[in-house]
């Protein structure tokens, strides 16, 4: 797949010819486009993570903050203010309000998925303990409520609070999905749009709205982090099973030792016959997993092509994203978001 630079220059090719060939990483030339914006909202994150009383708060924060994270989520915010012509203050604080409730949800989710390792580091919940992370993650979703007051915009408030109901009913209902192999592809996405997707959404949507956008504009913006989330997560559900992870941060095949029922795994099942629906029911359904299984797995994978097909899905929702941006005005900004909605799913190569 291709997308185009538009006035900047020639079309930048992500196939799967391979990322070593990307020069320019859309991410990383979109961050040096905000980089000012950027650098405040950083500012704005240090100052806001202190704690008078408690350091334990600014230490656990820091350890993620400071992880070397794209701030992907802030800088989306920050494209779609100055996308729709906003020359105020307030989009560093919208920014930063969603790399807090990004942060909260991260030091939840490790505590709630026993994890040990983010980032290619390990967990706050690992070096520190649970209790700190749950804690920690409480009081930075109180801070993002305070900084997303701030602009005085009642629509503003809403969107992102709104998200943050969507993130926690999402994790609950990943929870209560978990290792149940009925688990359907469309429960699948309600879960994605929760967990990842409603923050990418609430994050563009903000920024037009903040910036006075026309309601075009706002829902093509909302339309483009919608399917923006849902391609990304699509695509580090199969770098799970197919990534480096000195890339990744993460072991190979966690998600199957966590017996996480991501979009490969739902349609495996779906396609199984009777001795492969017993080996999901030992592996994924029970628990009980042995040497050798993830191999299995990976076989089965390959079997009935679901790692595939769910790589063509993402490749579908990248689309979707960049065909919303067509409603927007032509701009520097708008090129750069469409290439980015390109390389989430050529990271798959």
């Amino acid at each position: 797949m291709s997308s185009s630079f538009g006035r900047r220059g020639p079309t930048t090719h992500y196939g799967r010819a391979g990322l070593d060939q990307v020069t320019a990483k859309p991410h990383d030339a979109l961050a040096k486009v905000l980089q000012a914006e950027l650098e405040a909202t950083g500012q704005l994150i240090r100052e806001r993570m202190e704690s008078r009383y408690a350091p334990r708060i600014p230490q656990v924060t820091a350890h993620l903050v400071d992880a070397g994270g794209k701030r992907l989520r802030p800088m989306l915010t920050l494209a779609a203010a100055r996308l729709c012509g906003y020359d105020g203050p307030y989009h560093v604080h919208l920014a930063a309000t969603v790399e807090f409730i990004h942060t909260a949800t991260l030091l939840h989710d490790d505590v709630v998925d026993e994890s040990e390792q983010r980032r290619g580091r390990p967990t706050a919940n690992l070096l520190w303990d649970n209790q700190s992370s749950v804690l920690v993650g409480d009081y930075l979703f109180a801070r993002a409520f305070q900084m997303m007051v701030e602009p005085g915009n009642m629509r503003v408030l809403d969107i992102l609070s709104s998200a943050a109901t969507t993130i926690a009913e999402g994790e609950v209902l990943q929870l209560s999905a978990a290792q149940d192999l009925t688990t359907t592809e469309e429960t699948y996405i309600t879960i994605v749009r929760g967990k990842t997707a409603a923050l990418f959404s609430a994050a563009t949507e903000s920024g037009a709205v903040l910036a006075g956008a026309p309601d075009d504009h706002v829902q093509a913006l909302f339309t483009y982090g919608d399917a923006l989330g849902i391609a990304f997560q699509m695509a580090d559900d199969l770098l799970d099973y197919q990534g480096d992870s000195s890339a990744t941060g993460k072991n190979v095949g966690d998600d199957f030792r966590e017996r996480k029922l991501t979009l490969p795994v739902i349609r495996a099942i779906a396609a199984a016959d009777e001795e492969e629906h017993a080996f999901w029911h030992r592996t994924i359904g029970r628990g009980k997993q042995q040497e050798g299984d993830l191999e299995q797995a990976l076989a089965l994978f390959e079997k009935h092509g679901t790692l595939e097909s769910t790589r063509q899905t993402a490749l579908e929702w990248s689309a979707k994203a960049r065909a919303a941006l067509q409603a927007l005005p032509e701009s520097e900004i708008r090129d750069l978001l469409s290439d980015l909605a390109a390389y989430v799913v050529a990271r798959l190569n």
